[in-house]
């Protein structure tokens, strides 16, 4: 967890295997040299299962070098042309967020009646802090904030690791737009008081279908804002797309150490559970399509295809290339 968030995932590990090519004392052939690169690429996704982001960039690097090493002279041409690569990432995930941003505010603004007062709940962090910088959805509140219609931010603990309270709380503060930290379990009842009139979520993963998983609790969230008439919106680069999985029952939800439960400081701190109990910390769920609103991208914004609430994803995505 020392890095996390979907975007900001698959960017360090670019980076960091950027780093260990730049001084690299290798002396085989370009070939070689892709397949020594390919091989640190499939360990680093290895990582992280959950996040789609980190396997697509990695087979698109892989692909890079492959083709590279077909009309290179030496080994070293393969690992600049990497490093270029991974660098590139950085730039154009921050172009992209705040494209999402964009696209994202204009759309709420149209969807809520151009109001100048609206408030939204986001969970966990999405933020620079989560990305290269600016963040998808906090850079939708963050758009918002800009163009003078955000009346406040609401933010989860997002237990047990507290990523909102720790992380996003710290966004937003840092940047002065006006905020408020709850409970997640306040989540409803906040909802029930009319006093916020969209979630906004990130993703780790989406299937072709709309299905999405994201950071434990926003399952909850998502009932919960179907219940009260609450729009709920996903806010992620087309990264995080996976068109090979129909739906989100093909998606690896990892588990994490029962010691962020068991311990205060999401593990980090004394026990404050009983000894001997049993833990079950699933870190994602998944929210199914039919529960989301539309769905966020740098490219523009995904509604549904139909009055049965399914998303043409797999077109969307054609249409904008």
């Amino acid at each position: 967890m020392v890095v996390r968030g979907a975007p900001a995932i698959a960017i360090a590990a670019a980076l960091s295997l950027a780093v260990e090519v730049n001084d690299h004392d290798f002396t085989g052939t370009p070939v070689e040299a892709a397949s020594f690169v390919s091989k640190k690429l499939e360990y680093l996704v290895s990582s992280r299962p959950t996040a789609v982001n980190l396997s697509d960039a990695a087979t698109k690097l892989q692909n890079l070098v492959s083709r590279t090493a077909e009309t290179a002279k030496d080994a070293k041409s393969i690992f600049q042309v990497f490093i270029e690569a991974a660098e590139a990432m950085l730039v154009d995930d921050v172009a992209d967020n705040k494209a999402i941003g964009l696209h994202g505010a204009e759309f709420l603004q149209r969807q809520l009646g151009s109001s100048r007062n609206i408030s939204v709940l986001t969970h966990c962090n999405t933020g620079s802090l989560a990305t290269a910088g600016y963040g998808t959805a906090l850079g939708v509140i963050r758009a918002l904030h800009s163009g003078g219609v955000l009346e406040k931010a609401f933010c989860t603990e997002t237990r047990p690791f507290n990523q909102g309270s720790r992380l996003t709380a710290f966004e937003l503060v840092h940047d002065k737009i006006p905020a408020t930290l709850i409970a997640d379990s306040a989540a409803a009842a906040l909802m029930n008081n009319g006093q916020v009139q969209a979630v906004i979520v990130g993703a780790d993963r989406i299937a072709a279908n709309g299905d999405t998983a994201n950071k434990i609790g926003t399952y909850n969230l998502s009932i919960s804002a179907k219940h009260h008439g609450v729009q709920f919106y996903v806010a992620a680069p087309v990264t995080s797309i996976d068109l090979s999985l129909p739906s989100g029952k093909q998606i690896v939800i990892e588990e994490r150490s029962p010691k962020e439960l068991l311990n205060s400081e999401g593990g980090l701190g004394k026990q404050v559970a009983a000894s001997g109990i049993s833990v079950w910390n699933p870190a994602f769920d998944v929210t199914p399509a039919n529960l989301i609103t539309a769905i966020i991208t740098e490219k523009g914004v995904i509604t549904k295809s139909d009055p049965n609430g399914s998303f043409d994803i797999k077109g969307f995505i054609e249409r904008a290339k």
